[in-house]
């Protein structure tokens, strides 16, 4: 008797562990990216790059977070991580702080914050 095969499942976890080669975390420069992070191309894709990574490029030639970019693709976060961990190892994207970080001692921008202010109050 032959051992039944188990169907793949292309979108399961194998599908995850082929698109990371096998690693389950981001590591180096996206170790600090969070869902909010903004990501930008620096080049477009190139013949032979994983098709991942060629969607990345596509898709963030304009700014898009982490968060849209794994929606878009159908993937989470620690995915998207790994495969942003190669693509700014190899300078092709950009990671941006959504917004820039204030300076500790004169604290956040209050105008930002009367824009915030003024805003919830017309709701």
């Amino acid at each position: 008797m032959s051992a039944q095969r188990r169907p793949t499942d292309p979108s399961g976890l194998e599908r995850y562990y082929v698109v990371t080669g096998g690693r389950s975390g981001p590591g180096g420069s996206a170790s600090t990216l969070d869902v909010a992070t903004l990501i930008v191309s620096r080049s477009a894709p190139v013949t032979g790059m994983q098709p991942e990574h060629e969607e990345i490029l596509r898709r963030c030639r304009e700014p898009l977070s982490v968060a849209e970019l794994g929606a878009h693709l159908g993937l989470p976060f620690n995915i998207i991580a790994v495969l942003l961990t190669d693509l700014l190892e190899a300078d092709r994207v950009e990671a941006r702080d959504p917004v820039p970080a204030h300076d500790a001692r004169r604290g956040p921008d209050l105008a930002l914050l009367q824009e915030v202010l003024s805003g919830l109050e017309r709701l």
